[in-house]
């Protein structure tokens, strides 16, 4: 069993958590929570998630998954 991080503990790590404090959601401009394991920035209010590829929060609505 390797002890080594994973490619995406290593994408989940470099992700500072304290950008939330700064970001808002582009559509709503509320809050949004951060979702470790699927690497998305959730926004509740528009329904959105938004990806984050290589540590960068990709803030754009045309990159954003509708939520079920």
């Amino acid at each position: 069993m390797s002890t080594e991080p994973s490619s995406a503990d290593a994408v989940a790590a470099s992700f500072d958590r304290r950008m939330l404090e700064a970001l808002v959601c582009p559509r709503t401009q509320t809050v949004l929570e951060y979702d470790a394991s699927a690497q998305e920035l959730i926004s509740r209010a528009a329904n959105l998630a938004f990806p984050i590829r290589n540590g960068i929060p990709v803030m754009l609505e045309d990159e954003a998954r509708v939520l079920d």
